[in-house]
């Protein structure tokens, strides 16, 4: 199993949708959630990934698609 850190930037379009659920279940990946500053208008969520590493790469790249960024 590989783990990942990375930091998930909500703009005030896209911070209502369940972004961190779907990457859990479509994607198969264990979400710990480390640190986060959000409110309705945006912000960011520190998250470490953990599962296969197509899967955290498929996932990442499926976020990015949906409007966050991910540093």
């Amino acid at each position: 199993m590989a783990k990942r850190r990375v930091t998930l930037t909500f703009s005030e379009e896209v911070v209502a949708q369940p972004i961190i659920y779907n990457l859990g279940q479509q994607f198969k990946v264990v979400t710990n959630i480390r640190q986060a500053n959000l409110t309705e208008a945006g912000g960011w969520i520190e998250v470490e990934l953990e599962g296969e590493k197509q899967n955290i790469e498929d996932g990442i790249a499926w976020a990015i698609s949906r409007g966050v960024r991910v540093d």
